[in-house]
């Protein structure tokens, strides 16, 4: 007769309440023990949200009233926090292989699932602080106009980190360097901000280039970000966007779990 110990059990659960919270408790301590990532992920985004607002100050105002700032603040409401949150946890999932510590930790009842839950969780309660300051700043400090609630924007900002998290967790897996884990950003990050319709609109790109766009997710978050910024209801296409993002979050991480080493070489 086999005796399943409390071990096992554990270990037979995908994921485990108790050591998910434990995990995002100690990511959390992590990063308020490092005034420079906490500086990159809250006060970065308000400087250059300030910095766009004093490029545009001088620009007219549109004929239906709204103001460029208006119209690229709310993007980069959206954007900033996946690039920040992109490079924030490839880099401390690398660390957390070269130093061995995520090495020691899967030797415990933690699952791969649990870990990069725990991740998830605590850099998404840290992008819900990023998303407040940078809106409020913005809407309230700054004077950003949008038709839709700054509920919305919000939100999407913060899935729009999370999805940061999902891509920098899967590409950290690739990494065996710092360098290297930066070296994904022009990769990964940069073609999305290029084609997600924040310099041109995505009907007047060359056909292979909107073809492109609509597979990259950074694509549906701006979008819901702009459907925001037009429409005072929740639309069906803010609604679609939203569920692609979210579920491009779900299978960044499902895939990062799959790839996750124990050490870097």
């Amino acid at each position: 007769m086999t005796t399943i110990t409390s071990s096992d059990a554990v270990r037979a659960t995908p994921i485990h309440p108790k050591l998910l919270g434990a995990t995002a408790i100690r990511v959390l301590r992590q990063l308020r023990a490092d005034p420079r990532t906490i500086a990159l992920i809250l006060v970065i985004p308000i400087l250059l949200m300030t910095l766009l607002y004093f490029m545009f100050s001088e620009q007219p105002a549109l004929p239906d009233g709204t103001t460029r700032f208006d119209i690229i603040g709310i993007t980069m409401l959206g954007i900033v926090p996946f690039i920040t949150m992109f490079l924030i946890t490839s880099i401390a999932m690398l660390r957390e292989r070269r130093s061995g510590t995520l090495e020691r930790l899967l030797t415990t009842p933690i699952s791969r699932l649990d870990l990069l839950g725990g991740y998830g969780i605590a850099f998404s309660v840290v992008a819900a602080v990023q998303a407040i300051l940078a809106s409020g700043v913005s809407f309230w400090l700054l004077g950003m106009q949008t038709q839709g609630s700054v509920v919305w924007v919000i939100v999407i900002a913060m899935l729009d980190a999370m999805l940061g998290v999902g891509l920098g967790l899967l590409c950290s897996a690739f990494a065996q360097t710092e360098f290297q884990a930066v070296q994904f950003l022009p990769v990964v990050v940069i073609p999305q901000l290029f084609l997600c319709g924040l310099f041109v609109a995505r009907d007047q790109l060359p056909g292979w280039m909107d073809a492109l766009s609509t597979v990259m997710p950074l694509t549906y978050a701006v979008q819901a970000l702009q459907e925001v910024a037009g429409n005072v209801d929740p639309t069906a296409i803010m609604w679609r966007d939203i569920a692609i993002v979210a579920a491009c979050i779900v299978v960044a991480l499902a895939l990062a779990a799959a790839t996750l080493r124990r050490r870097t070489p």
